[in-house]
C-alpha cells in the first residue's frame, strides 16, 4: 500500500508536537521522621494534590525543619518542605541579627500556606515527681537531632521560661527511640521532648502498659514560665482518645505551628507547575480532609497576615485566594561564640 510523502511527514510532525503523555515533573519534599507526622502530611500532598499537578512528589524523611530549610536552599529537586513557624522565625531572627549564613539561606524562602498546630510532648518516667512543664528547670533533657523543628522548639521553650539556654551538659541531641531508651533503661535523661502533630505514631504504637512507664507533662497556662511561653507558642490539649494506652484523661499542653514552604522560583516551568499544584490544592482540599491524616480536619485554607520578614509565594498566594474553600481567619501571631540555637540551625563554622 502506498502512504504519501506528504501523509509520513505530517504524522512525523503531529508526534513531535503532541506527545501521547507529557512525563510529569519529578519534585521533592523534605518532611521529618519516618514516625511523625509531616512525613504523613508530606504523604497525602503526594497522592491527592500532586499528581493533578502533573507532579511526581518524592516525599523524603528529614531530621526535621532546620534541615529542611537546608535541603529547600540547596538540595536539587527539592521544592517543598515542611517548617516550623518558630524554626522560621529563628533563622529569621538570626538575619536580622546580622548571621549572614542565616539571611543567606531564608532571603528566597517563600511560605505557601500555614497549616496546623503541632503538640510538643515532654515524656518523662511515670514514677517523677514533676507534673508539669515547668518543673523540667535543670532537668537532663533530649531535646532531638541537630538540624531538627523539635531541638529549636526545646531550646526556645526552655530560653523562653527560665530565661537562660538548657545547660550543654544537661542536652542530648538523640532520636526520639534512642532517647526513650536512656530515659526508661539507663535512667541518664529525665525529660524526651517530642514535637509531632496528634495522633503521633510514636505514642499511638505504644503499648497497653506504657503508661505504667511514662507519662506526660502538663502546662500550667496561669504560671510565669508558661505565660512568656505562650507569647510565641499555642496553648492545645493533648486528647486522651487519642492515646489511649498513655493517657486516662486529657492533658493540657503547647504547641507550635506548622508551614508549607516553597522557595522563590523564577523560571516560568516551574512556576506553571507551582500554580498548577496550587489549584489542585484547592480543588482537593476536601479529599485531603475525608481521607488525609486527621490534621487535615484542623487545617484551614486561608491566607493569614504573616509576621514581619515573611513573604507568601505570589504565583501560588493568587490562586490559593481565588480558591472557594478560602475562609477568613484571623492573622498569625507574629555573637562571637556559637550559640545553641545558632548550632541547632546549622549555622555555626
Amino acid at each position: 500500500m502506498r502512504i504519501s510523502a506528504i501523509g509520513i511527514v505530517a504524522g512525523i510532525l503531529l508526534a513531535l508536537q503532541v506527545p501521547a503523555a507529557s512525563a510529569a515533573a519529578e519534585f521533592k519534599i523534605v518532611t521529618a521522621s519516618e514516625r511523625g507526622t509531616y512525613i504523613q502530611i508530606g504523604r497525602d500532598i503526594a497522592k491527592f494534590v500532586a499528581p493533578e499537578a502533573n507532579i511526581a512528589l518524592e516525599v523524603l524523611p528529614s531530621a526535621g525543619s532546620a534541615e529542611n530549610v537546608r535541603r529547600l536552599r540547596y538540595e536539587p529537586g527539592v521544592k517543598f518542605a515542611m517548617v516550623q513557624s518558630d524554626v522560621y522565625q529563628a533563622f529569621l531572627d538570626q538575619a536580622q541579627e546580622g548571621n549572614v549564613a542565616a539571611a543567606r539561606m531564608l532571603h528566597p524562602l517563600r511560605v505557601i500556606m500555614p497549616l496546623y498546630n503541632e503538640e510538643i510532648y515532654f515524656i518523662t518516667r511515670a514514677d517523677t515527681p514533676a507534673e508539669f512543664i515547668h518543673e523540667i528547670k535543670d532537668a537532663k533533657i533530649n531535646v532531638g537531632p541537630v538540624g531538627s523543628g523539635t531541638a529549636l522548639s526545646a531550646t526556645t521553650l526552655y530560653r523562653l521560661m527560665f530565661g537562660k539556654p538548657i545547660a550543654e551538659e544537661n542536652t542530648s541531641y538523640l532520636s526520639n527511640e534512642d532517647a526513650l531508651v536512656k530515659l526508661l533503661t539507663e535512667k541518664t535523661l529525665d525529660v524526651v521532648v517530642v514535637v509531632a502533630g496528634q495522633p503521633a505514631k510514636l505514642l499511638t504504637d505504644m503499648k497497653p502498659e506504657a503508661r505504667q512507664f511514662i507519662k506526660l507533662l502538663k502546662l500550667d497556662p496561669n504560671h510565669s514560665t508558661s505565660r512568656a511561653a505562650l507569647r510565641t507558642y499555642f496553648p492545645a490539649t493533648v486528647r486522651a482518645a487519642n492515646y489511649p494506652n498513655v493517657l486516662t484523661e486529657d492533658v493540657p499542653g503547647i504547641a507550635v505551628k506548622a508551614f508549607l514552604v516553597t522557595y522563590n522560583y523564577n523560571r516560568p516551568e516551574t512556576i506553571r507547575y507551582l500554580t498548577r499544584f496550587a489549584g489542585s490544592l484547592c480543588r482537593n482540599f476536601p479529599r485531603l480532609r475525608a481521607e488525609g491524616h486527621p490534621k487535615w480536619n484542623e487545617v484551614e485554607l486561608s491566607l493569614p497576615a504573616l509576621g514581619k520578614g515573611w513573604s507568601y509565594f505570589p504565583p501560588m498566594e493568587q490562586h490559593l485566594r481565588a480558591c472557594p474553600e478560602l475562609t477568613a481567619t484571623s492573622p498569625a501571631v507574629e555573637q562571637k561564640q556559637c550559640t545553641q540555637q545558632e548550632k541547632i540551625l546549622g549555622l555555626c563554622e
